[in-house]
């Protein structure tokens, strides 16, 4: 029988997505497991293929229909070895993940970085439309990037191409960043660094409006400062144009690089819809070189948590198409 069955996997810190794909696109099935990150990770790899391998038998897949698996994992990748260099929130340090499960499946893995997988897959199937030149953006917890560049993810030299969330956008008193510098631009456009923003503003006194959407725990969420700012309160304005104001001078900088004629943005942030997308294009517009504006067109992601998994089938696509 011929081979046509794709698997995408992407690993996240608290579940493992996983989906069987053909050729074609077509989503046959997709499920998640808990992602056990106890001993440093050591069992992810096994519990992937256990839970591969009940689908495939309940599905009546034989494996012998199986083109590769394509994974998308968090941190700093080798995608030519396969190698997850660091990813923190798993425990991984120099894993060696594809090795680890081609010697557990008998097939063929490829391994990227997740925001890359999340962008191929956006391409493929999603808001990208399969364009040849493409910028995709994550804005959830932190900011993640995917270049595609003339149809190939450009990971760079060791991995590390595309990590966006890490520019500096804040020369002077910037916020502490996860990587350990100051004023990168997830300090700023990530939900964390908008809430950062707002509780700054509220510890200051200066935006009563902010202060009681506070929950509980005395907290405040994206949503409601994005709310805020459309109900007219001056302090959510003025955030969300800052958030909007730096993210768009990053994208204009970066398309200068790859001349994009997408920017696809996704996340939990991007559920705001219109509400960002209006300000990041004045913003952009305002930054970037008139002939980049014109060929770019940005848009909200649409494949939501089924990204990773599609972009892990299609990397399997592509580098069976390449040799």
């Amino acid at each position: 029988m011929a081979k046509d069955i794709l698997i995408g996997i992407d690993i996240g810190g608290t579940t493992v997505k996983n989906a069987i794909i053909d050729v074609k696109g077509t989503m046959i099935a997709k499920w998640e497991i808990e992602t056990k990150i106890q001993n440093q990770g050591a069992s992810v790899p096994t519990d992937i293929w256990e839970s591969i391998k009940i689908r495939l038998n309940e599905l009546k897949i034989g494996k012998d229909r199986i083109i590769g698996m394509g994974v998308g994992a968090p941190g700093f990748i080798e995608p030519d070895t396969g190698i997850v260099a660091i990813a923190v929130n798993i425990g991984w340090e120099n894993f060696h993940l594809k090795a680890v499960l081609e010697d557990l499946s008998g097939i063929p893995v490829y391994v990227d970085n997740d925001a890359n997988i999340a962008a191929l897959g956006e391409n493929w199937k999603g808001s990208g439309n399969q364009v040849d030149n493409m910028l995709a953006v994550t804005l959830g917890t932190g900011v993640g990037g995917g270049i595609i560049s003339n149809g190939q993810i450009v990971s760079g030299a060791n991995g590390t191409g595309a990590e966006i969330g890490h520019m500096t956008v804040v020369t002077e008193n910037g916020a502490p960043c996860n990587c350990g510098r100051k004023g990168c631009l997830e300090t700023v456009a990530s939900a964390t660094g908008i809430v950062r923003q707002a509780m700054e503003r509220i510890e200051k006194g200066d935006s009563p409006s902010l202060q009681q959407r506070m929950n509980q725990q005395g907290m405040i969420t994206t949503k409601d400062i994005f709310e805020l700012a459309n109900e007219g309160d001056q302090a959510a304005i003025e955030i969300i144009h800052n958030v909007m104001d730096c993210l768009g001078l990053a994208l204009a900088n970066i398309a200068v690089t790859i001349n994009p004629a997408k920017i696809v943005i996704g996340g939990g942030v991007s559920k705001a819809g219109e509400q960002l997308l209006g300000p990041l294009k004045k913003a952009f517009v305002k930054y970037a070189l008139p002939r980049i504006n014109e060929a770019c067109d940005i848009v909200i992601a649409k494949l939501a948590n089924d990204a990773g998994v599609y972009g892990g089938a299609y990397l399997v696509l592509q580098h069976t198409n390449s040799n």
